[in-house]
Parts: structure tokens; C-alpha cells; sequence
């Protein structure tokens, strides 16, 4: 039996993995309110990490490792980490809108990619008709 037909992830982790984005998301916005975003700026940039699934124009290997990459919590971290250290300050509201991203695009159920879009960490996107096995997807 395919892992999605198991339940994969099970439905408390899921439940739980969405939470957790969906706070990262609000605190992200509400630390970017705090630092005196320019909402401008956030307006313009929230979807930016989205430009990331055109790499799977060079394929779906290549496109799904962008994609994670441009989606894991580790880049607006170290982002952030490198505009405070060095007092470059206007990067830490790009940090912030980079991690608001992230989080509310897990809040909404979009997670890390296994070889396809719709095999994700947080479970499957789409219709049951569409799915495949992640082993299909690898």
C-alpha cells in the first residue's frame, strides 16, 4: 500500500507541521511590523520565493531542490542572521517577508517537494485521482 494511503504524514503531524507555519507566518509579520517594514516592500517581495518552481523548467530534480531550497526555513535565518551581525539592517525585513512566506505557504499546506509538486512532507496536494506513490514521484 502507497504511503498516502496510509495516511503519510499522519494527520496530528500534519495538523501540527501546518501550525507550526501558520505561526512562523504571524510572527514573521508581526516582527516585520515591529522592525518597521515598508509594506511596499513586502507586497512586492511575498511571492518572490514562488519564482523558484521555474527551475523545473531544467526538470523536476532540478526544479523540486530550488524549490526546497528557496523553501526551508534555513535561508531566511541565515538572511536575517547576516543583516543583524553586519548592520545591514534592510535585510532583515527581506528575511522576515522570506519566512512569512515559507510559513504560510505550510500553514496552507504546501511543503517540501519529493521529485513532484504534488508529493510534498505535509502530505499530497491535489485531487486522490492525481496522486501517485512516492516512490512514482521520486
Amino acid at each position: 500500500m502507497a504511503d498516502h494511503e496510509l495516511g503519510f504524514p499522519p494527520a496530528p503531524v500534519r495538523i501540527t507541521l501546518r501550525l507550526e507555519g501558520l505561526v512562523a507566518g504571524i510572527a514573521a509579520v508581526t516582527a516585520f511590523t515591529v522592525v518597521g517594514g515598508n509594506w511596499w516592500l513586502f507586497a512586492a517581495l511575498i511571492l518572490a520565493p514562488d519564482l523558484s518552481m521555474l527551475a523545473m523548467l531544467a526538470g523536476s530534480r532540478i526544479g523540486t531542490q530550488t524549490y526546497n531550497v528557496a523553501h526551508t526555513y534555513v535561508g531566511p535565518a541565515l538572511l536575517g542572521a547576516v543583516g543583524w551581525a553586519s548592520g545591514v539592517s534592510w535585510l532583515i525585513p527581506i528575511a522576515l517577508i522570506w519566512l512569512a512566506h515559507i510559513g504560510f505557504d505550510r500553514a496552507l499546506g504546501y511543503g517540501l517537494k519529493y521529485g513532484s509538486f504534488k508529493a510534498t512532507h505535509l502530505g499530497w496536494i491535489g485531487k486522490k485521482s492525481e496522486r501517485h506513490s512516492l516512490a512514482d514521484a521520486a
